[in-house]
Protein backbone atom coordinates (compact mmCIF):
# COMPACT_ATOMS: atom_id res chain seq x y z
CA UNK A 1 0.00 0.00 0.00
CA UNK A 2 1.39 3.40 -0.99
CA UNK A 3 1.36 6.31 1.41
CA UNK A 4 0.41 9.78 0.25
CA UNK A 5 4.09 10.84 0.27
CA UNK A 6 5.14 7.85 -1.80
CA UNK A 7 2.28 8.38 -4.25
CA UNK A 8 3.16 12.04 -4.76
CA UNK A 9 6.79 11.07 -5.36
CA UNK A 10 5.77 8.59 -8.04
CA UNK A 11 3.53 11.17 -9.69
CA UNK A 12 6.24 13.82 -9.64
CA UNK A 13 8.14 14.32 -12.87
CA UNK A 14 11.09 15.74 -10.96
CA UNK A 15 14.18 13.65 -10.25
CA UNK A 16 17.23 14.07 -8.07
CA UNK A 17 19.08 15.03 -11.25
CA UNK A 18 16.59 17.85 -11.93
CA UNK A 19 16.98 18.99 -8.34
CA UNK A 20 20.78 19.02 -8.58
CA UNK A 21 20.65 20.90 -11.90
CA UNK A 22 18.53 23.53 -10.21
CA UNK A 23 21.03 23.86 -7.36
CA UNK A 24 23.95 24.17 -9.79
CA UNK A 25 22.06 26.79 -11.80
CA UNK A 26 21.35 28.82 -8.65
CA UNK A 27 25.00 28.56 -7.58
CA UNK A 28 26.18 29.64 -11.03
CA UNK A 29 23.84 32.64 -11.00
CA UNK A 30 25.40 33.77 -7.73
CA UNK A 31 28.99 32.87 -8.66
CA UNK A 32 29.57 33.15 -12.43
CA UNK A 33 33.28 33.65 -11.76
CA UNK A 34 33.54 29.93 -10.96
CA UNK A 35 32.67 29.08 -14.59
CA UNK A 36 35.28 31.55 -15.84
CA UNK A 37 37.94 29.93 -13.66
CA UNK A 38 36.79 26.44 -14.64
CA UNK A 39 37.21 27.28 -18.33
CA UNK A 40 40.53 29.08 -17.78
CA UNK A 41 42.09 26.27 -15.75
CA UNK A 42 40.76 23.63 -18.14
CA UNK A 43 42.17 25.49 -21.15
CA UNK A 44 45.53 25.67 -19.36
CA UNK A 45 45.55 21.87 -19.04
CA UNK A 46 44.56 21.44 -22.70
CA UNK A 47 47.28 23.89 -23.80
CA UNK A 48 49.84 21.93 -21.78
CA UNK A 49 48.98 18.82 -23.79
CA UNK A 50 46.66 16.96 -21.45
CA UNK A 51 44.22 14.70 -23.30
CA UNK A 52 42.06 14.08 -20.21
CA UNK A 53 41.80 15.64 -16.78
CA UNK A 54 39.64 15.58 -13.68
CA UNK A 55 36.81 18.11 -13.30
CA UNK A 56 37.19 17.67 -9.54
CA UNK A 57 40.88 18.49 -9.92
CA UNK A 58 39.87 21.75 -11.57
CA UNK A 59 37.45 22.40 -8.70
CA UNK A 60 40.24 21.81 -6.18
CA UNK A 61 42.40 24.38 -7.94
CA UNK A 62 39.53 26.87 -7.93
CA UNK A 63 39.19 26.33 -4.18
CA UNK A 64 42.91 26.75 -3.69
CA UNK A 65 43.15 29.94 -5.71
CA UNK A 66 40.04 31.73 -4.48
CA UNK A 67 40.03 33.17 -1.03
CA UNK A 68 37.23 35.58 -1.87
CA UNK A 69 35.55 37.55 0.90
CA UNK A 70 32.35 37.32 -1.16
CA UNK A 71 32.01 33.73 0.07
CA UNK A 72 30.54 33.95 3.54
CA UNK A 73 32.67 31.74 5.75
CA UNK A 74 30.58 29.07 7.41
CA UNK A 75 27.44 29.94 5.46
CA UNK A 76 27.89 27.85 2.32
CA UNK A 77 30.38 25.49 0.82
CA UNK A 78 32.76 27.40 -1.31
CA UNK A 79 32.39 24.88 -4.10
CA UNK A 80 30.33 21.72 -3.87
CA UNK A 81 32.07 18.64 -5.35
CA UNK A 82 28.72 17.40 -6.63
CA UNK A 83 28.66 20.30 -9.09
CA UNK A 84 31.82 19.26 -10.97
CA UNK A 85 30.08 16.78 -13.33
CA UNK A 86 27.66 19.51 -14.39
CA UNK A 87 30.52 21.90 -15.13
CA UNK A 88 32.34 19.16 -17.08
CA UNK A 89 29.28 18.42 -19.22
CA UNK A 90 28.69 22.12 -19.83
CA UNK A 91 32.30 22.48 -20.92
CA UNK A 92 31.84 19.63 -23.41
CA UNK A 93 28.67 21.22 -24.82
CA UNK A 94 30.18 24.69 -25.16
CA UNK A 95 33.54 23.46 -26.44
CA UNK A 96 32.59 20.38 -28.50
CA UNK A 97 36.12 20.15 -29.91
CA UNK A 98 37.11 19.01 -26.39
CA UNK A 99 34.23 16.61 -25.84
CA UNK A 100 35.57 13.76 -23.73
CA UNK A 101 38.33 15.79 -22.07
CA UNK A 102 36.57 15.08 -18.80
CA UNK A 103 35.54 11.48 -18.39
CA UNK A 104 31.95 11.37 -17.28
CA UNK A 105 29.69 8.60 -16.08
CA UNK A 106 26.01 7.99 -16.48
CA UNK A 107 24.13 10.18 -14.03
CA UNK A 108 22.26 7.69 -11.87
CA UNK A 109 20.52 10.55 -10.07
CA UNK A 110 18.12 10.65 -13.01
CA UNK A 111 16.60 7.48 -11.56
CA UNK A 112 16.31 8.81 -8.00
CA UNK A 113 13.57 10.77 -6.34
CA UNK A 114 14.40 14.35 -5.39
CA UNK A 115 15.35 14.93 -1.77
CA UNK A 116 13.37 18.18 -1.65
CA UNK A 117 15.97 19.43 0.79
CA UNK A 118 18.23 22.48 0.45
CA UNK A 119 21.90 22.02 -0.34
CA UNK A 120 23.96 21.19 2.75
CA UNK A 121 25.98 23.86 4.49
CA UNK A 122 28.82 23.53 7.02
CA UNK A 123 26.30 24.09 9.83
CA UNK A 124 24.70 20.77 8.90
CA UNK A 125 27.85 18.99 10.09
CA UNK A 126 28.28 20.72 13.43
CA UNK A 127 31.51 21.96 14.88
CA UNK A 128 34.79 20.25 14.06
CA UNK A 129 37.97 20.00 16.12
CA UNK A 130 36.39 21.84 19.04
CA UNK A 131 35.80 25.01 17.02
Amino acid sequence: MLTRTMTSRFESKSTRLDEMRSQVKAFHSEHPEVWDLFVRFTQEKINRGFKHYSARGIFHRIRWETEEPSYQAGKEFKLNDHYSPFYARSFHRIYPQHDGFFRTRRQTSQEDFPTRMPALTPEDFGERDGR
